[in-house]
């Protein structure tokens, strides 16, 4: 599924005959060799995938096995695909959310969103946006780049969310921080910073909240998001 903003432009879905391989995993996917019988080889929709594909930012759940699994598919009928970047709604919602699992299925339970028939890719596909659009509501993205440099378990943190408070310490108007402590769910933290320590690893950001004044000292990368002083309720 091919997405600009909120519009589908391309889609593709069909099964896959894969030859020898038909019925594999089928306490997966419950797919039987006779129902795969009539479907395309891949060669036979390479080059339309590609055309889905082409330019876009590619999205998965669980995103380095999709990518090489294409990527080995393509190379197999001798038309190398390359995926540089990704963006792995895996990792996007262990950053957002606190749940016990990030599997496609606990994340649609947790979330309220229709799961479909699991393990089948259209119905996959359609959930993994809904997931993906809930994440992206929360981290609030300037760019596909700035989704790229979520990353989790290597303490980097954004560096559009280091920009954002070095502006927010210039300015010195209130801003409303939603942070994400360690296994906690998120929480909104109207804020004045004092400064952020952008050398250290992960930056530290520091200032007091409001109101109480008390001082606090955030992990900037469990910053999800820092929004203006215009948009803090008062």
């Amino acid at each position: 599924m091919r997405v600009q903003g909120a519009r589908t432009v391309a889609t593709l879905s069909t099964l896959v005959n894969p030859m020898e391989r038909a019925g594999g995993a089928f306490e997966v996917h419950g797919l039987t060799a006779d129902m795969l019988a009539g479907a395309p080889i891949f060669e036979r929709i390479a080059a339309d995938l590609r055309s889905v594909l082409s330019g876009a930012v590619f999205i998965a759940h669980g995103a380095a096995w999709d990518v090489r699994f294409l990527q080995e598919e393509f190379n197999r009928i001798g038309q190398p695909l390359d995926i540089v970047h990704w963006l792995d709604t895996v990792v996007l919602a262990r950053k957002v959310f606190p749940f016990g699992s990030n599997s496609l299925d606990a994340l649609c339970r947790e979330l309220g969103i229709a799961r479909g028939r699991a393990h089948r890719a259209e119905s996959d596909v359609v959930a993994l946006r809904a997931v993906f659009d809930r994440c992206v509501d929360v981290l609030e993205p300037a760019s596909a780049r700035d989704l790229w440099d979520v990353r989790v378990g290597q303490r980097g943190a954004r560096p559009a969310i280091v920009d954002a408070c070095k502006e927010a310490v210039s300015a010195a108007n209130p801003v409303a921080v939603t942070y994400r402590a360690s296994g906690r769910a998120q929480e909104r933290l109207e804020m004045v910073l004092l400064e952020v320590f952008s050398a250290l690893d992960p930056p530290l950001v520091v200032g007091y909240l409001l109101p109480g004044r008390g001082r606090r000292t955030l992990r900037a990368d469990r910053i999800l998001r820092v929004e203006p002083a215009s948009r803090v309720p008062r």
